[in-house]
């Protein structure tokens, strides 16, 4: 009995404690942070670790200007995950708006290191180098003077590594966008460039548009891809390929030749040479087949992995049956030396391909596999996201519902407000098809708090169309 009371008093608490986040939430959507600090302070009282109130906790007190709160909310979302990627944002806003360019420079770009499709870090980047050369003259010659109360304050006890490059960051980000947007990327680049033509951006179109305005949109809707299709590429890829690199360390002779083929098989693939990196992964595979077991311990582990470097490819490169071929071995070697990530990476493969040309079904089935073995919290909502978009797809609405709350669970659990946006439209398109019209307003009306919290003006004008047009339904 006292077991569940337990269970109802913890029960009690989860729902208060997340009507008031959500309360907190749209009272500083509304503007009104003097009580949304109220409502995530009352909120905290439940759960005084939550890293997603103290984010939104501090946003309040820097609209308001209580700059010292603000820093001190945003470092303690950072007390246990240091990588958490909202909190080293608002850390570096705290700094900026407080004149500490140096240090709010240095969180930017720790943060765009982690997360290099958010935009924010990048316009941070660029806003503290300005402020920076604006009062002391250009950044790359700041040298940051660390002292033992300084490093103290900050945490940052190799603070002197952290020296900015913003070249090499830029040239990352770029060879990342330039795979990302493939055949789209020399628009972007020839948008980006007609900016810079200052007189032709002033012209404006017979219905009055400004020039500028137009390209700054397209650039932008370019940016939104960027982040979403970075957000689809297969999570497991990279991880699974560290790890065969860390096995190709421990080997003797063939170690060298592998690590330099693994990374020129990449680096094809990234630069858009689909064909090319197909060509140098048939290469290193004929030469792996003819070593033995005993030089090569993990040969069928290798194998495997140019199997999915192949199948990668050709995805790229619209041949997808010859893909599945690829992924369907990597699958199968996986299985034989009892891989648990390598056979993560192959079903996600499989139902990613499958799901590219349109056999929901199939891709359904690898996915669902999938689900046991995922690791991470971010991988496992937009895992449980695209299952849910593949149900919608087969008309399934019940089970498109089902996975969409799922996605949202998940998505709370790792405090991503753009995923929770997703997941809840996913629900209440669901639910809409269902013919639950009440409850397909109050999810598309929870996505459109997660929206504006993101400030995406586009996923807020989408929502706010879909509410329109259901609210239709109930009058």
């Amino acid at each position: 009995m006292s077991e569940t009371n337990e269970n109802l008093n913890s029960q009690k608490l989860k729902c208060e404690f997340s009507n008031l986040m959500s309360n907190g939430k749209w009272l500083f959507v509304k503007g009104d942070y003097e009580n949304a600090i109220k409502g995530f302070t009352a909120a905290l009282s439940l759960k005084p670790d939550d890293r997603t109130c103290l984010v939104g906790r501090s946003k309040c007190y820097l609209k308001i200007g209580q700059l010292g709160n603000a820093l001190k909310d945003a470092e303690a979302s950072l007390n246990d995950d240091k990588s958490f990627f909202e909190g080293l944002y608002q850390k570096a806003e705290a700094l900026y708006y407080q004149g500490e360019f140096e240090f709010a420079l240095m969180f930017y770009d720790r943060g765009q290191k982690i997360r290099p499709q958010i935009q924010g870090f990048r316009l941070g980047i660029q806003k503290a180098q300005e402020a920076l050369e604006n009062s002391i003259g250009s950044p790359s010659s700041v040298q940051l003077e660390i002292k033992q109360d300084v490093l103290h304050k900050y945490d940052e006890a190799n603070l002197a590594k952290e020296k900015k490059h913003p070249t090499k960051k830029i040239s990352k980000n770029e060879k990342m966008t330039k795979e990302l947007l493939g055949e789209f990327y020399r628009d972007k680049k020839f948008l980006e460039d007609l900016m810079k033509d200052k007189d032709f951006v002033k012209g404006r179109t017979r219905r009055g548009e400004q020039l500028q305005d137009i390209i700054q949109s397209c650039l932008k809707s370019l940016d939104t891809c960027t982040e979403f299709w970075n957000q689809e590429k297969p999570i497991s890829q990279e991880r699974n390929r560290q790890h065969i690199q860390q096995k190709c360390r421990a080997s003797s002779e063939p170690a060298q030749f592998l690590l330099r083929s693994f990374d020129d098989i990449d680096a094809e693939l990234t630069s858009g040479n689909a064909e090319g990196s197909v060509k140098k992964a048939e290469e290193v595979m004929k030469i792996v087949q003819r070593w033995s077991e005993k030089e090569v311990p993990n040969k069928k582990e290798l194998l495997g992995n140019l199997h999915s470097c192949i199948g990668n490819a050709l995805f790229d490169l619209g041949d997808m049956d010859k893909a599945l071929e690829h992924h369907q071995k990597d699958l199968d070697l996986a299985k034989q030396c009892k891989l648990p990530e390598a056979k993560s990476r192959a079903l996600d493969n499989m139902g990613r391909t499958y799901a590219q040309i349109g056999q929901f079904e199939q891709a359904i089935e690898f996915w669902e596999m999938k689900i046991s073995l995922v690791c991470g919290g971010f991988e496992k909502t937009w895992l449980l996201h695209e299952i849910g978009c593949c149900y919608m797809e087969l008309n399934r609405y019940k089970e498109a519902r089902d996975y969409g709350v799922l996605a949202a669970a998940a998505a709370g659990e790792i405090g991503d407000g753009k995923w929770l946006m997703n997941a809840n439209v996913l629900v209440a398109q669901s639910e809409l098809k269902l013919g639950n019209f009440k409850s397909s307003v109050s999810y598309f009306e929870e996505a459109l708090i997660h929206a504006r919290f993101q400030d995406d003006d586009s996923a807020m004008n989408a929502i706010k169309k879909a509410i329109d047009e259901v609210k239709q339904h109930l009058r």
